[in-house]
Parts: structure tokens; C-alpha cells; sequence
């Protein structure tokens, strides 16, 4: 790796682009190029990251297996994507974004193919993984490859608009894991999200551009990335984010994957079906998350950031009742604060980062996903144990944590100027 003068901080892992670019406008033929390709991106992804969670009370049944072991079909999963987001970013470095999302997502599709033909539950399980694994290249990358490729005063609108993306996958995998797994079982299931999932890559491949703003890192760098990775570590900015990302995902996951348990059972008792449909309130989120990167250009990321958390918390509050309708607003409203929140800490992490970009993206991710995979499987226990007032209550003290670090170590600052968009 060359070498960089460094007066501050850590060597930077890759060259800077090319002098004098800006990135694209807003509403330029590549922009939206961009943003198409990379929602494609998101719903390849996601649809097949989180399917299992739709039919989690039918593989339970059909496998035997308890709660909390048919959400390590999740688990195992994020917990593959976490591992892997370091070594993707490396490898992104070397040979560029668009390629290294290309390939991640073309093996994702090939192993989400042979997940419905698993033979046993630990099959199943390593599949999932290495399913994973192979989706570890798409999210951090994207967002290092957003703050490259577009232009500064409309980052954070950019990366809302990929969150909106990564909502509709998810809704979309959930919604036919649904619908699919009512008819045919979970294994129909699983195959009826992969063809779903291959179709979105295709469309991903045609349509997004070549990076115009990134430069190859030259090989042997890899003490340089590492200096890059701690001193994003010993930055109280990106931590306060990367304990938001654990904290919240993982709390996000916990409600969706055992909200389905408690709707199967008494006093609601509803059909696999109906169950799916409350993924709909992804919708919600699909919103906020554009919603509020607008937002940022007249209240600042800190402040929006802040507000998602605690409309999370007094969403999640109303599932408390034993009232379905109420259960179900609570549920847009908790889901549209976490994707607003979300959307903002995954696009502030490249602001704050000026070098190293797609580690810190990384970092970001893997705290993320790790939240998905921790919190996410041991909800299960504190459901199972206790009910579901015991998990909602513990996910709204993660949600009112988590915004209290964001008010801390993110001080209030002045009214953004709008051309600046931070």
C-alpha cells in the first residue's frame, strides 16, 4: 500500500478519487441509476437474510425445535454476514465496490438455492451461514461506494433512499416466505425468496454504473487497514454509532422474530398467512428512512437520530396491550423510528470517517449485525422465560439507552446550512 502523509490519525486505506470529483447530482441519469441499483441490491439481500423469520413458527413445528432454536436460522446467518464485512471491505479495496457486491451476491443467490434441499437442521444451519457469509459483501460496501459515488450535499438523502431499499426486500422475502410457506411449507418457502433474490441481483448487475470516485489500494497494506480499523475504534463518534447499530438491530430482530410466536398463540391464534402480513409495517420504515435523511438538511443527523429511538420505544409501549389494531400501529411506528434511526447512523459513519470509509462502514455493519445475531437469539430465552412484556420492556431500555449515548457523546450543534446536508 502506498504510503500517505498522515499529520492526523490513521493511514487512510485507499487513494482518494479522482481530483476535482464531486460525486453525482442529485437527479442525474447515474444517481438514479445508483439508487435503482443498489435498492435491487437491498431486496437480493435482505429477502434472503431474513426469510426464515415469516415461517419461524412453522420450521419450529416441523423440526422440532424451540423458539429460539428455529431463530438461529437468523442468527447464524447475520452472525456469517458480521464475520465477513471486515474481509469483504479489504477485498473491496483491491478490487472495487460494484465488483466485490457482484460477487457476493451472485454466491448468496447459488447457496439460497440449496437451503430448501437441506436434509437436517444442522445442514440447514451451516447453509444459512455460508449464505452469510457471501451477503457480508453487499452493506458496508454500498454505503462506502454511496459516499464515493454521490454528491456530499445529498449523501444522506442517498443513503436513505438504499434503506428504503433494504425495507422492501425485507418486506418482499417475508411476504412470499408468508404466503409461500402457508401453501407449500417452509422449504417452498425458502426456494420461492431465492428465485425472488436471483431476479433482483440480475437487475442489480445491469443497472448499476462503474465507480467513478474510488481508486485500488495497491497490495501488502494490510497493517495500514488495521491501523485504520483502531483508530476508528478510539473515535467516540463512530463508537456512540456502532453501539447504536448492536443495540437497536438487535432489538429490532428480537420483536420481529418472536412477535409471530405470540401472535400464533392465545388470545390471537392467527393463521402463518396473517402473520406474515405484519411485515407490512416494513412499509412504514421504507418511508421514514427517506423521510429522514430530508430531514437532516433542517435538524442535523443528531436530532433525527434521537427521535427515531424514541418513537422505536413508544411504538413498541402499545404492543403491550392485548388490543391487535393497537399491537399493530405500535408496530409502524417502532419500525418506522428504527429504519429513520438506522438510516442515519449507517450514512453518518462515512461522514465522520474521511479515511478508511469502507471499514468503518464495516465496523458499523458487523456491530449491527452481531446485534442481530446476539439479541436477536437471546430474546428468545427472556420470551420463552417470561413473555412478551419482558422483551418489549427490555427492547424499549435499549432503544432509551441508545439515545441517551447519542445525546452525550454527539453534542447539539447549530442548524445545518442545507447545501451542506449534515
Amino acid at each position: 500500500m502506498p504510503r500517505f502523509p498522515r499529520p492526523h490519525g490513521p493511514a487512510p486505506t485507499f487513494q482518494p478519487g479522482p481530483p476535482g470529483w464531486a460525486g453525482h447530482p442529485k437527479g442525474s441519469a447515474a444517481y438514479r441509476r445508483i439508487l435503482a441499483g443498489l435498492a435491487f441490491a437491498g431486496v437480493a439481500t435482505f429477502a434472503q437474510l431474513y426469510s426464515t423469520q415469516a415461517v419461524l413458527p412453522m420450521m419450529a413445528a416441523d423440526l422440532q425445535v424451540t423458539a429460539a432454536g428455529a431463530a438461529l436460522t437468523i442468527s447464524l446467518a447475520t452472525v456469517g454476514l458480521a464475520v465477513t464485512v471486515l474481509p469483504w471491505s479489504f477485498l473491496a479495496d483491491r478490487i472495487g465496490r460494484v465488483r466485490a457486491m457482484m460477487w457476493g451476491i451472485c454466491a448468496a443467490t447459488a447457496l439460497g438455492l440449496l437451503v430448501p434441499l437441506a436434509s437436517s437442521f444442522p445442514l440447514l444451519l451451516g447453509l444459512r451461514m455460508l449464505e452469510g457469509m457471501a451477503l457480508g459483501g453487499i452493506p458496508a460496501i454500498a454505503i462506502a461506494y454511496l459516499n464515493e459515488e454521490v454528491n456530499k450535499a445529498h449523501a444522506a438523502m442517498a443513503a436513505g433512499s438504499y434503506v428504503a431499499g433494504t425495507t422492501l426486500g425485507g418486506l418482499a422475502g417475508r411476504l412470499v416466505a408468508g404466503v409461500v410457506g402457508e401453501l407449500w411449507g417452509w422449504r417452498g418457502a425458502a426456494l420461492a425468496v431465492s428465485i425472488l433474490a436471483a431476479a433482483a441481483a440480475v437487475l442489480f448487475l445491469v443497472l448499476v454504473p462503474q465507480a467513478r470516485g474510488f481508486a485500488a489500494a495497491s497490495a501488502g497494506g494490510f497493517r495500514g487497514a488495521i491501523r485504520t480499523l483502531a483508530g476508528h475504534g478510539r473515535n467516540p463518534r463512530l463508537l456512540a454509532l456502532y453501539i447504536q447499530a448492536f443495540l437497536l438491530m438487535g432489538g429490532f430482530v428480537a420483536v420481529y422474530n418472536y412477535l409471530g410466536f405470540r401472535l400464533s398463540g392465545e388470545p390471537f391464534s392467527l393463521p402463518a398467512t396473517a402473520i406474515s402480513l405484519i411485515f407490512l409495517a416494513y412499509l412504514s420504515g421504507t418511508v421514514s428512512s427517506r423521510w429522514a435523511g430530508g430531514l437532516t438538511l433542517r435538524f442535523g443527523r443528531r436530532n433525527v437520530l434521537i427521535s427515531g429511538t424514541i418513537l422505536m420505544a413508544a411504538g413498541l409501549a402499545l404492543t403491550l396491550t392485548q388490543v391487535l389494531a393497537l399491537i399493530l400501529a405500535g408496530l409502524l411506528l417502532f419500525t418506522g423510528g428504527f429504519f429513520a434511526a438506522h438510516s442515519i447512523g449507517a450514512g453518518w459513519t462515512g461522514v465522520i470517517a474521511t479515511t478508511g470509509r469502507a471499514q468503518a462502514a464495516s465496523l458499523y455493519n458487523l456491530a449491527y449485525y452481531l446485534g442481530s445475531s446476539v439479541i436477536g437469539w437471546a430474546g428468545g430465552l427472556v420470551f420463552q422465560s417470561l413473555g412478551w412484556t419482558a422483551l418489549a420492556l427490555a427492547v424499549i431500555g435499549l432503544a432509551c439507552t441508545t439515545a441517551v449515548i447519542t445525546a452525550v457523546v454527539h453534542p447539539a450543534a447549530a442548524a445545518p446550512k442545507p447545501v451542506t446536508g449534515s
